[in-house]
């Protein structure tokens, strides 16, 4: 595929030969923060820092001298780095695009920025810097501002919404007795789930917009585990859900507000439930639920062996407002996401696609 890209960046190697540089200016780019590779106008490395060659995961003396296709052709270059290089290649070389970002094996953003033409005199300089701090920011602006929207959109609709479907709800409890003897009584109990979903979905939203003030108490979270899964187990049988608590090891006291704790817990295990029913195989479904202390922090562990995310769905799993399911607000993990952030934690998942998925909750204990 290489060979018939014909650019001078893939010309042959030559013997090469080093270029005197100022040894100011090269300790200057060899300790900057950025990767660097300079190609000369006959399309070989003539400089390459020690940030580049990092990344690259090789060693300096087997880059210097070798042109784009010796580079792409060296057997110590690993298969995902090679297609980032070629990709990056064609995207800024061949299409002529001034930078071009990525992610790395290891979840960190990167972007490379060619500089070549005149200014250049021929040769070209590939400059590789990481940008996950950037993105993280990005994307935690991103969130705020839709949370900010929620809230005005949740303040201004919630109570003009209510009003009408608490009347309509008592009109239906009136008619039931009627609708009974006309043999109609199961249009009475879909109106009332419809409704009542309804105003599930208009809770979401004020609670997202708006999360009350946390109670603050001292949690066993043994106590609160068996609770949760007590609460649970009857819906999982229905839907053929085994639901397995790990005993706990010694005791684990964590302070917050026990239902805001409680509604967390709840809302992966029933999220845990619906990726099981969605599976299309024939198999028993699971789910795990347990904790442990690491150091100072408790880890709350939810775990199931439904239909499982790929890594599309992980990056936006806490958006508000992204959801896979039919009748989701997409709510649910974003008001999770920032009730264990406001408790000075974080929540982390792994997911593998028809295996399942990991939620943990790591929280600072009280000792």
């Amino acid at each position: 595929m290489i060979s018939q890209y014909q650019e001078s960046l893939l010309l042959p190697a030559r013997m090469f030969q080093s270029v005197s540089m100022n040894t100011t200016y090269e300790d200057v780019l060899e300790h900057i923060e950025s990767g660097i590779m300079l190609f000369d106008e006959e399309g070989v490395l003539v400089f390459v820092n020690k940030q580049m060659y990092a990344f690259l995961e090789l060693a300096r003396h087997s880059l210097l001298g070798c042109t784009m296709t010796h580079l792409l052709a060296n057997i110590q270059l690993s298969r995902l780095k090679r297609k980032q290089v070629l990709r990056a290649y064609r995207e800024m070389v061949r299409k002529n695009k001034p930078t071009y970002e990525f992610i790395d094996e290891y979840g960190r953003y990167w972007r490379a920025t060619l500089r070549s033409g005149e200014q250049m005199k021929g040769s070209y300089l590939f400059i590789l810097k990481e940008i996950s701090d950037y993105k993280l920011i990005e994307q935690t602006a991103y969130q705020n501002d839709s949370l900010a929207m929620l809230g005005k959109l949740s303040a201004s609709i919630a109570h003009e919404i209510r009003n009408p479907l608490t009347a309509i709800r008592g009109f239906i409890q009136l008619l039931h007795p009627h609708l009974h003897q006309l043999g109609k009584e199961e249009y009475a109990k879909i109106i009332l789930a419809e409704i009542d979903r309804a105003n599930d979905i208009i809770h979401e939203f004020l609670t997202s917009s708006k999360p009350s003030v946390p109670q603050v108490s001292m949690i066993p979270v043994s106590a609160l585990l068996k609770e949760v899964v007590l609460l649970t187990e009857s819906e999982a049988l229905m839907k053929g859900c085994q639901i397995n608590l790990h005993p706990l090891q010694g005791d684990m006291i964590i302070s917050g507000d026990a239902k805001q704790m409680k509604q967390v817990v709840l809302n992966m295990i029933r999220n845990a439930m619906e990726a099981i029913t969605e599976r299309a195989d024939d198999y028993i479904g699971k789910i795990e639920v347990g904790a442990r202390r690491e150091g100072a922090e408790v880890r709350i562990f939810i775990s199931d062996n439904g239909k499982g995310m790929d890594l599309c769905t992980l990056d936006r799993l806490f958006n508000p407002f992204f959801t896979t399911k039919e009748n989701g607000t997409g709510l649910g993990l974003s008001v999770s996401d920032r009730i264990i952030k406001n408790h000075g934690g974080c929540i982390s998942v792994s997911s593998r696609v028809n295996e399942g998925t990991r939620f943990v909750i790591s929280l600072p204990l009280i000792q």
